[in-house]
């Protein structure tokens, strides 16, 4: 479907026909795929660091908006509202990371008359609050760890009363925090007014509000999210289940679709629950619930108004391309579907592949002299790297996603093993040893470990 019979479809007349993506790396190559679909021309913003991108060659336009820092480049608002301008752009897609969920960014965007393609800023400023989204889950029936849906006071009398209700442990968070910054786990009422004052500071000097909050600290939990998409005229669909709880230092390091283990009846209750959420706060576009589960029960820690980084396994279990529908969402079309319509099969997984020793994690940057990629049935690899593309100490680490789908999760586990083995790169280190060895571990093999199996099986291994 293009642009227009887009038009046809949806019955109203496209608002935009070209998006600039304010993004890098494999997800500007992916949006820029998803628009030249629809017959959206792209306009592709860069800094010095990237302008020797392939991807750049086939956007209609490219602009540098700056040096390599990404404060000079992709998080300075002004440079690529700049560039929005000159180059005549309808709409800006901000990916994930840097920009995506600035509310401020937003705002500015729509300010300018352009189309955000993401949810409305006032939608991302409440989400982005935890105690707001907090506050707001609870008005939409969705699951919350135990806790007040409040910021913490400066007495600490009354922060110790807190603490004590709830039961230790406890964890200390940043209302302005993500990414696994801005907290601390308390086990005592001893160790509660250091872990306050150092985390309020550091909420202060990260996220610029030294606002905290504090909820009951689980034990044991699984990372569980729900997929949503809205179309902000009062339709939501939940887009399934994804398992993210092999993390390193709060930071997902392979992805599942579906969560297993979790009853049907359970699921799809929360999921109900959280589609009437994003009506409840008209949420436009896609979104990811993050859940903690434990013992058979869901509790909301936050939304993240963006696309996830794990999208893809997702869309091989759902057969939804989600960024396809954020752009049609964003040009003002109604969903195409509904929640009758949508059914998972099969099973997915995703491993990030990131340019960094396996076992000590350091960054390596420099220059990828060969590489070779799997293929094959049910596999996918998103990247915007080949042979001769030199990886910049500047950004993230992550140069590639693999992606593979099986009939079942033992078939996904086989398919995955056949990818890792056949995906090579040279050049720099990267984290595919690592890889291989997780889809060898029996635990990860037999299912739903908990968030912190990845680090104790990082600890046992460092001992051998």
């Amino acid at each position: 479907m293009d642009v227009t019979s887009a038009k046809t479809v949806a019955g109203n007349p496209a608002v935009f026909d070209s998006v600039l993506i304010a993004n890098r790396g494999e997800i500007a190559l992916r949006i820029q795929r998803a628009c030249r679909e629809l017959g959206l021309k792209t306009v592709m913003v860069h800094s010095t660091a990237d302008s020797n991108a392939d991807y750049l060659k086939s956007a209609d336009l490219s602009v540098c908006i700056g040096p390599a820092s990404p404060g000079q480049s992709y998080i300075n608002k002004s440079a690529i509202l700049l560039a929005a301008k000159l180059t005549g752009a309808g709409a800006i897609h901000p990916g994930y990371g840097f920009l995506s969920e600035n509310a401020g960014f937003a705002q500015a965007v729509e300010d300018m008359g352009l189309v955000f393609i993401g949810p409305p800023a006032e939608a991302i400023r409440t989400m982005g609050d935890k105690i707001a989204a907090k506050r707001a889950m609870l008005a939409a029936g969705v699951p919350c760890v135990p806790g007040p849906d409040t910021a913490l006071p400066d007495d600490t009398a009354e922060i110790a009363r807190i603490a004590e209700e709830i039961g230790y442990p406890v964890i200390v968070k940043a209302a302005g925090g993500g990414g696994g910054r801005g907290m601390r786990v308390v086990h005592d009422a001893a160790s509660l007014a250091d872990a306050v004052l150092v985390t309020r500071e550091e909420a202060r000097r990260a996220f610029g509000t030294p606002e905290l909050y504090v909820e009951k600290f689980l034990q044991h939990p699984r990372h569980v999210e729900i997929q949503v998409l809205s179309d902000g005229f009062g339709n939501a669909v939940s887009v399934g289940l994804r398992d993210c709880s092999l993390q390193r230092r709060h930071q997902k390091v392979v992805e599942e679709a579906p969560a297993i283990a979790i009853p049907d009846a359970i699921a799809r209750s929360v999921s109900e629950r959280c589609a009437d959420a994003c009506r409840q706060i008209g949420y436009r576009g896609v979104g990811t619930f993050e859940f903690l589960y434990e013992n058979g029960e869901f509790y909301f820690i936050e939304m993240n108004t963006r696309l996830q980084v794990e999208h893809p396994v997702t869309e091989m279990t759902s057969g939804i391309d989600l960024v396809r529908q954020q752009l049609l969402v964003a040009l003002g079309h109604r969903l195409e579907f509904d929640q009758a319509d949508i059914t998972c099969s099969g099973h997915s997984f995703e491993c990030r592949i990131n340019a960094e020793d396996p076992y000590t994690f350091l960054p390596s940057p420099g220059l990828i002299t060969a590489m070779a990629l799997p293929g094959g049935p049910g596999v996918r690899v998103d990247t915007h790297v080949s042979a001769g593309y030199r990886v910049s100490p500047h950004y993230d680490s992550l140069i590639a996603k693999l992606i593979v789908h099986g009939a079942d999760r033992p078939q996904a586990l086989q398919r995955m093993r056949r990818a890792l083995s056949e995906f090579s790169i040279a050049g720099v280190s990267t984290n595919l040893p690592l890889h291989r060895e997780i889809f060898e571990d029996p635990a990860f093999i037999a299912g739903g470990p908990d968030i912190h199996h990845l680090e104790t099986w990082f600890s046992a291994r460092s001992k051998q």
